[in-house]
Formats: C-alpha cells, sequence, structure tokens
C-alpha cells in the first residue's frame, strides 16, 4: 500500500462511522450497511487511481456515493424481504451500557420506531427522508442522490414525513422516562404481575416477533393489552426458558432488553408513547444477531439451579 493509498485509507476511516449509520438508516441491516461502505471504499479507490476529478469534500463524495448504493440495495433487499418468513423486523444495534452519557452519542432519530416505519415507504422515499431528515443533505444533494429534480425531492420527502408522523410517537418519552417504563415492565414481567404489565402497556399495545422461520416467534403481530400480556407472561415462565437470563440494554439508543431463553438470544425494544409502551419488537433471528456484545445477567428468568 502506498503511502497515498494509506493516507486516503486513514481518511475514510475516520468517515468509517458516519457513512455506516447512513446506510444502516436506509436499509435497517448493520450487515448490508456495512457491505455498502465496504463497496464505497472501493470506489473512492479506483476514483482516485484512475484519476478522477480532485474531491474537494470527502465526507459530502462519500454520504453521495453511500446513499447511492443504499438505495440501489435497497430494491435486492426488498425483494428478499417479500419471501422472508414471518415479520421483518430491522436489525437492531444493541450496546450494554445504558449510561446516559453513552446514550446522547446515539442519533435519537434513528430508533427501533422509525426503522419500522421507514419500512412502508417506497425506496425513493425512505432515502430522501434518511438523508435530508437524519442527516442533513440539502435537496440538490438528495436529488443528486436518487436520481430526481429537486422538486421531486421535496414532494418525496413530504410524503415520507406525513408516514414518519403518524407512526411514531405523539408524546414521545424522554430518555430518563423510557428507562422507567421499561424498568417497570421488566419488574412485571419477571414476577408474573399480569395487572403491573397492564399499568405499562397502553390498551391497543402490539407485539411483533422476528424469527426468520430460524427459532420459534410468534409468525404475526398481536394486539391488546390482556393478550399482549398474557402472551408474554405465558413465554417467561416456559419450561424452556429455564435457566435463561436478561439484562437492560440500548437498543438503537434507547432503553430495551436482552434475553437469552436457554438456547436463544432475544432483542427486545420499546416504543413508548404518553408515558405507556404501544409497540414491542422482539428479534430473535439469529442472523441478525450474530454480534451482540458481550454482557453479564442482570436477573435470571428462573432461578438458578
Amino acid at each position: 500500500m502506498t503511502d497515498g493509498t494509506t493516507a486516503l485509507a486513514r481518511e475514510f476511516e475516520e468517515h468509517r462511522p458516519y457513512l455506516r449509520r447512513l446506510a444502516y438508516s436506509t436499509l435497517g441491516s448493520l450487515a448490508d450497511a456495512d457491505d455498502v461502505v465496504q463497496e464505497a471504499w472501493l470506489r473512492l479507490q479506483r476514483h482516485t487511481e484512475s484519476g478522477g476529478a480532485p474531491i474537494d469534500n470527502l465526507r459530502a463524495w462519500l454520504s453521495t456515493v453511500t446513499g447511492r448504493l443504499a438505495l440501489d440495495h435497497l430494491g435486492s433487499a426488498r425483494m428478499r424481504r417479500e419471501q422472508y418468513v414471518g415479520e421483518w423486523l430491522p436489525e437492531p444495534e444493541v450496546t450494554v451500557s445504558t449510561d446516559p452519557a453513552d446514550r446522547v452519542t446515539q442519533d435519537e432519530r434513528v430508533t427501533t420506531a422509525l426503522l419500522v416505519v421507514l419500512e412502508s415507504l417506497s425506496p425513493a422515499e425512505r432515502t430522501a427522508f434518511v438523508l435530508q431528515d437524519v442527516f442533513g443533505m440539502s435537496g440538490p444533494e438528495v436529488a443528486d442522490v436518487v436520481g430526481r429534480t429537486p422538486a421531486a425531492v421535496r414532494q418525496l420527502a413530504s410524503r415520507a414525513r406525513k408516514r414518519v408522523q403518524d407512526g411514531t410517537p405523539r408524546f414521545p418519552a424522554s430518555p430518563d422516562e423510557h428507562e422507567k417504563v421499561v424498568s417497570a415492565f421488566a419488574l412485571a414481567w419477571r414476577s408474573g404481575d399480569i395487572a403491573a404489565l397492564l399499568g405499562v402497556l397502553d390498551e391497543k399495545v402490539s407485539l411483533t416477533a422476528d424469527g426468520g422461520g430460524k427459532v420459534p416467534a410468534i409468525r404475526r403481530p398481536v394486539a391488546g393489552a390482556e393478550l399482549v400480556a398474557k402472551l408474554l407472561v405465558g413465554w417467561y415462565h416456559a419450561p424452556a426458558a429455564r435457566h435463561g437470563w436478561g439484562r437492560s440494554v440500548l437498543v438503537n439508543g434507547e432503553p430495551g432488553l436482552l434475553l437469552f431463553d436457554g438456547n436463544h438470544a432475544s432483542v427486545c425494544a420499546f416504543t413508548v408513547d404518553a408515558g405507556r409502551i404501544t409497540a414491542i419488537h422482539v428479534v430473535r433471528n439469529p442472523d441478525k444477531l450474530h454480534d451482540l456484545p458481550a454482557a453479564e445477567p442482570d436477573w435470571y428468568l428462573t432461578d438458578p439451579e
């Protein structure tokens, strides 16, 4: 590797975390995001080695390339998801620390609730919203990525904002409130207290699980506080969960839970609106949980012998 290539690689690595978050926000998959970012690096190499035009702003150039690659990837990804077994949920980004200082380093807008809503948008709408509203790119820059006019981009982003507004919390919880609600949920769940669970669940709460056809999981979303509460308590105290354990984690920057029930891991993300849990998203597909951080139990699902 020449000195010039080494310097370019070093500069690229400074932008990698930003590019990975951009690609992940567009795709909902960390693995796919890593593939896209690696391809962006290869294109930068080829551009430089072929004597391409000088790049005045590397971050902007890489953002455009990454956005285009992610948009292209969305088409094939959606085809795969149409053949997916059960419900498809975004791959969770899990960190062990729940320290508020760590939480604020996350982009609070790229939550599980937002990623789920983004799945309902067209690839162009999703890309326009992510690049413009989440990452602050200008209309002309986004137009260059999606291959539309600036006027068309404004329409795409406007439609996307309306869907996001309708599908995300109207009265979102503060980080502290979110943590308190999830902690109350975990305590009620562990004790099998249906009444206490109903106290933190919205009456129209939904539970969605993603097992990918590879591990046991409900195949369709379940709605309604009483049904969700009974289903959760039954699963928690099932024989298969014996000797399992759980702990608090951050899931896409918000308080959530990491569980091991026997042989399978589960990552639980919670949407909190007006002080109640309105949605629970549980990822169990092992293909989406292969890079979980090392963690020690906060509690056991049943008392270990």
